[in-house]
């Protein structure tokens, strides 16, 4: 194993760990008994926001987590080790004065007018004098406004409650180094890079020898880190795509195209801040929709408020889209050309599976990444992040990072996060298990078992403009052409070699 040393792309749409706890990851083999298997809540991650409260300052959430407080409060210690762990900016102490706080309100003050309102009403059912019953009215009246008061009182503290919890990322893999980037491990190497017996260029270079690639029409007519593929480049940008829908769906997957508007509330609940500090997201504005960074985000939010039946897991897609970033806060030599840009076409897989199933699959997913950029002959390695780079929903995060000759180091092309229960609990996405006939020989809705949340992974499987540049710089040739891999040419109309164009 060997430590990381190269900088973090593609990262999360936001470092700011602003969405909620998911709680108990399952099979970890940690020594801490707080991260065995437990109970999954069953409540709804989505409640209709209350009535606006006069002179409430409380940002009140337009939805709600179906976080577990109880498990912060009773496994206190690992969930603040974690938040450390993970320099989150999470106030784990301020969650845990308003849940007891709003416990006190519930059972002790509210609960206890109420059975003061009863006695009262109780009271009135007797043979009264007039004025007798006239002091119980204004007794029961003045209760009845201070429940009313009380009740508000408590409706903020859910509302701060859950808006503060959010901020608590995921729990964390118990293999996954802790640290920063720098202390990401390396999984595998594979390939080696290669030997070229001329000058080389960058794919900036070749883009514009080859006429590929167009950069400067494109920042007259939309801004700074957009493009326009031209030519060769197209049919490349089309073969990308094609070819890996094709070979991820040989593996069991559903293809889709998804909506690349979503509303902020989906981006919201997979983990993303639409409309914080250097958001990596474009919002619309006069509207409550945004621009995907992800096809993660509307395929996530596919089966929202929904429950799924155990037969039906797991659940694979391989969903095709345009994404669109911000970049903001990018800068440096990691901005040239086609490494971060704007708007690109990206091939995203995501898995739907039972709790037990989650870490299998995440091999299954960084796996097939690596059958995908090894039939193309990349070098590239593999790398299990350190916690500080870890976003908010990921438990256990993987990347990639291919060689690029023409830039001379490695670049993130890929990565595959198992996000466990942390999307589910907020989009709403519940299983019901399929009880055997021997331990549940009873049928009827009384007898079904209670829904569990599934687990969510997801994984890039080409990200086009990443993939484009391992393309034209590791298949460039001596005389300036660039050579088709050969699992691509099927799907360029046999196309083998880009040549330079007659003047």
């Amino acid at each position: 194993m060997g430590f990381r040393c190269s900088s973090p792309i593609f990262r999360p749409l936001s470092k700011t760990l602003t969405l909620g706890l998911l709680l108990s990851p399952h099979k970890q083999p940690s020594l801490l008994p707080l991260l065995l298997p437990r109970a999954l809540s069953a409540a709804p991650a989505f409640q209709p926001t209350p009535s606006p409260i006069p002179g409430d300052t409380v940002v009140k959430p337009q939805w709600k987590a179906a976080i577990d407080f109880k498990w912060i409060r009773d496994n206190k210690a690992a969930v603040a080790v974690n938040v450390k762990n993970r320099n989150s900016n999470a106030n784990l102490e301020l969650v845990l004065d308003l849940y007891e706080r709003m416990l006190n309100v519930q059972k002790q003050e509210v609960e206890g007018l109420r059975a003061e309102r009863n006695v009262v009403a109780n009271k009135m059912k007797g043979k009264l004098e007039p004025s007798e019953r006239q002091k119980l009215i204004e007794e029961g009246k003045n209760l009845k406004e201070g429940l009313v008061t009380l009740e508000e009182d408590l409706l903020k503290l859910m509302d701060e409650l859950q808006q503060e919890a959010q901020r608590i990322p995921n729990m964390t893999h118990p293999e996954v180094p802790v640290g920063g980037e720098d202390c990401s491990m390396l999984r595998k190497m594979i390939g080696s890079p290669r030997e070229f017996g001329f000058p080389i260029k960058d794919h900036v270079q070749l883009g514009k020898d080859l006429d590929l690639i167009e950069f400067e029409a494109a920042a007259e007519v939309s801004g700074s880190k957009f493009y326009y593929l031209k030519n060769e480049a197209v049919l490349l940008e089309m073969a990308l795509i094609n070819w890996t829908i094709t070979e991820v769906m040989r593996r069991g997957f559903t293809p889709l195209i998804t909506p690349e508007i979503v509303r902020s509330s989906v981006v919201e609940k997979c983990g993303f801040q639409p409309r914080g500090e250097n958001t990596q997201v474009y919002s619309i504005e006069g509207s409550d929709q945004c621009l995907i960074g992800t096809a993660e985000i509307p395929v996530g939010g596919i089966h929202m408020d929904s429950i799924l039946t155990e037969s039906a897991l797991p659940l694979k897609y391989v969903a095709y889209s345009h994404c669109f970033r911000t970049e903001a806060g990018a800068a440096g030599t990691a901005t040239r050309g086609l490494y971060r840009v704007h708007q690109f076409s990206k091939v995203e897989m995501f898995i739907l599976c039972r709790p037990e199933e989650s870490d299998s699959y995440h091999e299954e997913l960084i796996g097939i990444e690596e059958d995908l950029f090894s039939s193309l002959g990349f070098h590239f390695k593999t790398l299990d992040m350190a916690s500080v780079d870890l976003g908010a929903p990921a438990y256990r995060k993987f990347d990639v990072e291919a060689w690029m000759p023409g830039l001379g180091r490695f670049g993130e092309i890929s990565s595959a996060s198992n996000c466990t229960d942390y999307q589910s609990r907020r989009l709403g996405i519940r299983y019901r298990p399929e009880a055997s006939s021997s331990t549940n020989p009873q049928k009827g809705k009384g007898n079904l078992a209670p829904p569990q949340f599934v687990h969510t992974l997801n994984a890039t499987a080409c990200a086009v403009p990443r993939m484009m540049i391992c393309l034209l710089e590791n298949y460039q040739q001596e005389d300036g052409s660039v050579i088709v891999p050969e699992p691509l040419r099927p799907f360029t109309g046999g196309l083998e070699v880009i040549t330079p164009k007659s003047r």
